[in-house]
């Protein structure tokens, strides 16, 4: 591969992990690389991140991608993808002498910190432990579990610690800790450029780059996710409140002051050409969510209730529902500070959601709430349903719906479905977005766009 077709395949596999990368910073990155040595691996990298790279959580995915499409050069000695790996004794790890042999030095290269002499040492160990045992593909398992690096660590520590003027062991235990981790992620690397070689950099690009926070999607996010999820989400609450302030202010002027409108027409005979209305009271919008927490949309529940928990501090009252096929309220086991998976673990156990199949049912659950809450929704409430709008082909409820559009001061409807999806199925988008304004709204991303709309 040349370098041109690197270049371009790299910048391309960028963007189709969710990294903004324009034509213009793609030039940029091209002349970069007349100023450099193109052998200098790091210069490279340096070089493509600071003209590709927008936000520092986007440097994983680089990364990655960077380790893919330029692979470090294999010195003398570390075997490549093509050739056999040595035979295995058939001894467990633990008795192997060769397995012990290379976790010694492993152990010296912890100690010392030699980053190269680790990458150099992951490629032999690949090599050596990294192939399945039909010979089809390469895993990561085998290599750390034969090195097992973490159960060096009490070696390490006393190795340090009983120098004289050596580090306090809390130090020495984090240096260390960064040190196998770095050394396990060398593992990582060489596994994915092997397996690059046998399926191609585009297909292993595709298969193990997780897209970026803003654009992952809610329904395949992982608990650790969502602790980043929540972090990211607060900004965004506010400045979704402070767009709902702003419309209440732009959208409604207040009632007609008639005497003040009447009193300035006497200057023009009785001819009212300028109206007045009277100010009015500056408040906090009250919020209700309404949320959909079937299976099919139990990861968005999730990222829900990480919005509702920042909404609270932005709202006069924020009032959260969960629905199934009933509806029952949920403000009360999400409290602030309350992890959300144990949250929403208790909501399943104890709130009343289910009332005869378990399996959504739209209409039935807006008739429960109308019957239950219904009075909870003013002409100072915004109204916020959080749904795929598939309801079994159940009853849709829709006078009620549009009752509860009409009594709200703001109604929206986010659904983490694609456009392209609504209406198959038992899907009943289109139906609903007819009565509530409904928009997509499967990431950070399009939550973010959603809040400009509301400008």
């Amino acid at each position: 591969m040349s370098l041109l077709d690197r270049h371009t395949g790299f910048v391309h596999a960028l963007r189709e992990a969710g990294l903004p990368v324009s034509v213009a910073e793609g030039l940029d990155a091209v002349r970069a690389l007349g100023h450099l040595d193109l052998i200098d691996r790091e210069g490279l990298r340096t070089a493509y991140a600071a003209t590709l790279v927008k936000r520092p959580t986007h440097r994983p995915q680089f990364d990655l991608l960077f380790d893919l499409w330029f692979p470090a050069a294999l010195g003398a000695g570390e075997g490549n993808a093509d050739s056999d790996p040595a035979p295995r004794s058939g001894k467990p790890p633990a008795l192997d002498p060769e397995v012990q042999a290379m976790r010694g030095d492993l152990f010296e290269l912890l100690l010392s910190g030699d980053e190269e002499g680790m990458r150099g040492f992951a490629r032999m160990a690949v090599a050596r432990f990294g192939r399945s045992p039909n010979g089809q593909s390469w895993f990561s398992s085998g290599v750390l579990r034969a090195m097992s690096a973490d159960t060096l660590m009490a070696s390490l520590l006393q190795a340090v610690l009983s120098e004289r003027g050596g580090l306090e062991e809390a130090a020495a235990r984090r240096m260390f800790r960064n040190r196998i981790g770095a050394f396990e992620r060398s593992v990582g690397t060489e596994v994915r450029r092997r397996i690059a070689e046998d399926t191609g950099v585009e297909r292993t690009g595709r298969a193990t780059v997780k897209p970026p926070l803003e654009q992952l999607d809610f329904n395949r996010a992982t608990r650790a996710d969502l602790a980043e999820l929540r972090r990211e989400v607060h900004p965004l609450a506010r400045r979704l409140a402070s767009r709902l302030a702003q419309r209440n202010r732009l959208g409604d002027r207040g009632r007609l002051d008639f005497r003040r409108t009447v009193r300035a027409s006497l200057a023009t005979g009785g001819v009212p050409l300028t109206t007045h209305y009277k100010p009015k009271r500056p408040h906090k919008p009250e919020l209700v969510i309404l949320c959909d927490a079937s299976d099919s949309c139990q990861a968005f529940a999730h990222f829900t209730l990480l919005l509702t928990f920042a909404l609270r501090e932005q709202f006069t009252k924020v009032r959260a529902f969960a629905f199934i096929d009933a509806t029952d309220e949920i403000t009360k086991y999400f409290e602030p500070g309350t992890d959300v998976v144990e949250a929403m673990q208790r909501m399943t156990r104890e709130a009343d959601l289910v009332w005869l199949t378990g399996r959504s049912n739209y209409g039935h659950a807006f008739k429960t709430f109308d019957e239950k809450y219904g009075d909870v929704i003013t002409s100072r409430t915004s109204l916020l349903i959080l749904g795929d709008a598939r309801s079994n082909y159940g009853s849709l409820s829709l006078p009620i719906v549009r009752r509860m559009a009409e009594t709200a001061r703001h109604a929206y409807w986010l659904n983490p479905e694609r456009p392209r999806d609504w209406d198959t199925g038992d899907s009943a988008a289109s139906t609903y977005g007819d009565v509530i304004e409904m928009h997509e709204c499967r990431n950070l991303t399009q939550l973010g766009q959603f809040v400009e709309l509301l400008a």
